[in-house]
């Protein structure tokens, strides 16, 4: 074995192991300081999960890699139980890192409306896998033709679109914070990512000092990508208004007061004006949540339902931004105002309580729905 070899190895399972350690050590925290607010809102679950995906996705990396340096240490790297294991180990970190996608809310819509289909990515992986097993077996007496090595190219198509799911999904995330530096980082890491692979398959370009150094920094910054994540999520959590603290007033039509401390609002009456659709809306939610009785306080948001979008609801935290004319770390979210309690049913966060709906107004608009 190489001292080159060596390196990356022992390298490769020396960030794995701290990097899925403190990712393990965040969730651990974060489900202990914030359970409560976790077990209300179920959307939040979905963050909880793809943290422990993504942390469990860095222990087999750690699994891998030792393999890998024992193979070499052992010399049994070209034999088929060192490829039976590799394409194991290599199955179930994508299935992880697919998981994880499932669980976050920027994927690719068709990934993260239907965890079917992430189960039929995961399939394809493991068919990818075998064929790839078998390519090596059939060509191992003649691995490379014309300078390509024909079992890597499975792996590297399916890697191009992994790349993609990947990047989309990171990208969005960090946008959506504000962290346009990290979303740029994490895009360049998984393309870093991708690039380290082509070498695999055209072996023209194979230098094992470069290759083993990109997929180090590729690796390092992945895992520093998801410790940032996993950092910007807890900030987020930390300033999400408690239930308890908001209030909020339906004074007449199109006005309502509404108070947020944690935001630095207070007493801020917002004139809906003409955005009568958005207004209503908000006004539903508000009497469901302080007149119906425990589990009936939802108002349905599908094609079918009383609200037809969620895209409505995000009208209503937009038209509100603007007209208070928030400052961008003050800026309510949808999570903020509303919870999802499952199959297309939200709330209204304010605890019934802090509710206050003018008669005149609720009588009026119980007269026209």
């Amino acid at each position: 074995m190489s001292d080159i070899t060596k390196f990356y190895s022992l390298a490769h399972i020396c960030i794995a192991l701290i990097g899925g350690i403190l990712l393990l050590a965040i969730w651990y925290n974060i489900r202990k300081r914030f359970s409560q607010f976790l077990e209300e809102d179920d959307s939040q679950k979905r963050i909880d999960k793809g943290l422990l995906y993504l942390s469990l996705a860095l222990f087999v990396w750690v699994f891998s890699g030792t393999w890998i340096y024992m193979a070499n240490l052992f010399s049994f790297q070209n034999t088929i139980l060192y490829d039976i294991g590799y394409s194991f180990f290599s199955v179930v970190n994508t299935s992880l890192l697919l998981f994880a996608l499932f669980y976050i809310d920027f994927a690719p819509s068709f990934l993260y409306k239907n965890k079917k289909n992430t189960l039929i990515l995961i399939a394809l992986v493991a068919i990818v896998s075998v064929l790839t097993l078998v390519l090596i077996q059939y060509y191992k007496n003649n691995p490379v033709i014309n300078g390509v090595r024909l079992s890597g190219v499975p792996d590297l198509l399916l890697s191009c679109f992994l790349t993609y799911l990947f990047t989309v999904s990171f990208y969005r995330t960090f946008m959506s914070r504000g962290l346009k530096m990290v979303a740029i980082i994490s895009t360049i890491a998984f393309l870093l990512m991708l690039v380290s692979q082509v070498p695999d398959v055209f072996v023209i370009m194979d230098d094992m000092l470069y290759e083993h150094l990109i997929k180090i920094i590729a690796k390092t910054t992945f895992i520093s990508i998801f410790l940032v994540l996993a950092t910007s999520w807890v900030m987020q959590l930390a300033l999400t208004p408690k239930p308890s603290e908001m209030t909020i007033q339906f004074l007449d039509w199109s006005l309502v007061k509404i108070t947020i401390p944690s935001k630095g609002i207070y007493d801020k009456t917002i004139d809906f004006g003409s955005k009568t659709t958005q207004y209503k809306n908000l006004l539903k939610f508000g009497i469901k949540r302080k007149y119906e009785e425990g589990d009936r306080q939802y108002v349905l948001v599908s094609s079918g339902g009383e609200i037809k979008s969620q895209t409505y609801l995000s009208r209503i935290i937009e038209n509100i931004n603007s007209i208070l004319q928030l400052e961008s770390i003050s800026q309510l979210e949808r999570k903020d105002l509303f919870t999802f309690i499952g199959q297309g049913k939200y709330r209204l966060r304010v605890i019934p309580e802090n509710i206050s709906i003018d008669q005149t107004l609720l009588q009026e608009f119980s007269k026209t729905n």
